[in-house]
């Protein structure tokens, strides 16, 4: 998949106290500390966890 859209994630706020299906989307996505950015292909499943834990995400295509 070399020209596959990407999508680059920053985690900005902390995953204490959140919901564990939350959590695992942050996981999923490849996310462990705050403030740490990871790109992931732009795929309807990626979406729909950046979408579940918008709030504490920032995303940029």
């Amino acid at each position: 998949m070399a020209n596959a859209r990407m999508i680059k994630v920053t985690l900005v706020k902390s995953l204490i106290g959140r919901l564990e299906a939350h959590k695992a989307c942050a996981r999923g996505l490849g996310l462990k500390k705050i403030n740490q950015s990871v790109e992931v292909i732009d795929t309807p499943e990626n979406r729909g966890m950046i979408n579940k834990i918008s709030y504490l995400l920032k995303s940029e295509s």
